[in-house]
C-alpha cells in the first residue's frame, strides 16, 4: 500500500499549521518553499482541506490558511479517509471493472479487508497533535527563523 501524492502533502500541511500559534496564518508559498514542494499541487491539496473543514482559509492581501479546529481533533485516520479517492487494493475489490475469473471463489479480499480495517484502525488511534509530540525538533526544521 503507498498513499498518493496528494495525501502526503496534506499530511505534511496539517503538520506545518500544528507548529504555528494558534490563529497565526501561513501561506502556501512559505509551506511550498519549506517542504520543497510546488506551488500549484499544494493549492490542490489546500482546496481540498479547505472544503473538509480541516483547515481554515482567509482571502486577501494579508490572507493565509491555519487549522480549522484543534490539533487534538483531527485524526489522522479521518485525514487518509478523505484524500485517499481509491482504496482499492487490489482489481475485484471494484465489482464495475472487476474482471478476475477467481473472484467468485477467491478468499484474498476478505483477507484484504480486514487487514486495510486494521490498518484503518491503528491510524484512527492518532490525532495530528500525537503528530507534534516532537514539535521543537519539527520546528527548528521547518521554522528555522524562529
Amino acid at each position: 500500500m503507498r498513499f498518493t501524492r496528494h495525501t502526503d502533502y496534506a499530511l505534511r500541511v496539517l503538520m506545518f499549521l500544528g507548529l504555528k500559534t494558534q490563529g497565526e496564518l501561513a501561506t502556501i508559498k512559505e509551506i511550498s518553499d519549506r517542504y520543497g514542494i510546488s506551488e500549484n499541487h499544494l493549492m490542490k491539496v489546500v482546496h481540498r482541506l479547505g472544503q473538509n473543514g480541516l483547515i481554515e482559509t482567509v482571502r486577501g492581501r494579508q490572507g493565509g490558511i491555519r487549522l480549522g479546529c484543534p490539533p487534538g481533533e483531527i485524526g489522522i485516520g479521518d485525514v487518509v479517509r478523505r484524500c485517499e479517492e481509491d482504496m482499492r487494493l487490489v482489481e475485484c475489490f471494484d465489482p464495475v471493472t472487476n474482471s478476475c475469473r477467481i473472484a467468485s471463489c477467491c478468499v484474498l479480499p476478505k483477507v484484504l479487508d480486514e487487514a486495510l480495517a486494521a490498518f484503518f484502525a491503528v491510524l484512527d488511534r492518532f490525532t495530528l497533535a500525537d503528530l507534534m509530540n516532537s514539535r521543537q525538533d519539527l520546528a527548528s526544521v521547518l521554522l528555522p527563523d524562529r
